[in-house]
């Protein structure tokens, strides 16, 4: 049986600065502290050596692990995470992003932490622009030269984190990537709200993926709305209990909801008879009755609002559409969780294959099933750090720090019990 040892990332406390996050963890009752990237809490650039060692004296005093260094995925342009990834087209976004992983790698070696992690990206427009050049083969190669900063003989292991919507985004894609890739310096990085999100039966995934794991990420999450955004094509497929569709329509910039009870045009003019012919058929193609209202879409409110964090979480995680597209979408979704008005939708949006939103929820908030999860990694052989991620609580840090460590504490503690899941066998070379 494993062991599970509670961490929690900065990432989720940057209104402190990063001594003074270090030491609200050590105060919370935490064993370790996930150190992350931030452009101002934490930035590689401006950090030196020295600063390293002022950092890790820290750690020492406040008698806390540094479990892992995040490479943090909002860190060159926040309001395109992610962006540039490992597999950029361009070789200049793809070097900036190796070079933030190998900058993670030293902060690792500096401060004695075992653990760097990371995600693929998403496929973006510009994969679909140019079919012909192949992401995961520009994954691989950027994996690759990340790892050759790392000394044979060095225990410092990289780690792949899945994430609803990239590329790498199940369990499975996961071990798929680290067994190519064949390296014991490449595992996996298990986010529960991930896994949550994408897996059918997460427990069971959880149990499959644990000898290849090496550090866990957690949070709650719930059940919403599960949305895809398409462009118009002959291909479209429609499966409403799986999902609604916000189908695009390149030529006017318009957006069509296939929604049973709401089928709506976001439109700037009152469509043409062609287009017209085209909404009822893809309607009907859906198995959708009722007829279409036409919403003016100059009409609709675009500014800020309680909303934003949900939908700017849920609309990067879109693959294979511009951000301008994205954007032009936000309104639209703001319509529909009733921005100004009564929601049409009353639960969060979501894009996953589970329709659970990946929107990090306080441990205790949600539905996750912690017992299950955890028994299920300890039981097949995980034993590690259990970082507590939450920086969509950033301002309520006190209560996320206190309240999670308050929740999960009877978890990890039952986590070393008796086993309720067994893994399938894996290859060896996993």
């Amino acid at each position: 049986m494993g062991a599970l040892e509670l961490s929690y990332c900065t990432f989720g406390l940057t209104e402190l600065g990063i001594l003074d996050a270090i030491d609200a963890v050590g105060r919370a009752g935490y064993s370790g502290v996930e150190i992350s990237f931030h452009r101002e809490q934490l930035n590689p650039f401006n950090i030196d050596d020295d600063a390293l060692a002022v950092l890790r004296k820290r750690l020492q005093a406040a008698h806390l692990v540094p479990a892992c260094v995040a490479t943090a995925s909002h860190f060159f342009t926040p309001s395109r995470p992610h962006e540039p990834s490992l597999m950029s087209l361009d070789l200049a976004g793809r070097k900036r992003r190796i070079d933030l992983i190998k900058r993670g790698i030293h902060f690792a070696r500096r401060l004695g932490a075992p653990l760097v992690t990371f995600g693929s990206g998403f496929l973006r427009e510009e994969h679909v622009s140019h079919s012909s050049l192949d992401p995961r083969v520009l994954l691989l190669e950027s994996i690759e030269e990340c790892l050759r900063e790392i000394h044979e003989d060095e225990d410092i292991t990289l780690l792949i984190e899945p994430e609803p919507g990239m590329l790498i985004e199940t369990l499975d894609q996961g071990l798929a990537l680290i067994e190519q890739i064949g390296s014991p310096h490449f595992k996996l990085h298990v986010d529960l709200c991930h896994a949550y999100c994408s897996e059918k039966n997460y427990p069971a995934a959880l149990a499959a993926a644990a000898p290849a794991t090496r550090y866990l990420h957690v949070s709650d999450a719930r059940r919403g709305y599960n949305l895809r955004i398409e462009k118009d094509a002959d291909d479209l497929t429609f499966d409403l209990d799986v999902a609604a569709k916000l189908v695009y329509f390149p030529d006017t910039a318009d957006y069509l909801l296939v929604d049973r009870d709401h089928p709506l045009y976001f439109c700037d003019a009152k469509p043409g008879l062609a287009r017209r012919r085209r909404i009822e058929a893809l309607l009907g193609q859906a198995g959708v009755t009722k007829a279409p209202r036409y919403i003016d879409y100059p009409s609709l409110y675009a500014g800020t609002s309680a909303l934003d964090d949900e939908i700017f979480t849920y609309l990067i995680s879109i693959p294979g559409l511009s951000y301008e597209v994205l954007e032009r979408a936000r309104p639209v979704i703001a319509h529909l969780r009733g921005v100004r008005g009564r929601p049409l939708i009353d639960r969060m949006v979501a894009n996953t294959l589970t329709g659970i939103v990946h929107f990090h929820e306080i441990p205790g908030e949600g539905t996750l099933d912690f017992a299950a999860s955890f028994d299920a990694l300890t039981a097949n052989g995980f034993s590690g750090y259990a970082s507590v991620e939450l920086y969509h609580h950033v301002e309520s840090w006190e209560r996320a720090l206190r309240e999670s460590q308050r929740h999960l504490a009877k978890f990890t503690a039952a986590s070393c019990q008796a086993p309720r899941l067994r893994a399938p066998a894996r290859p060896s070379t996993i």
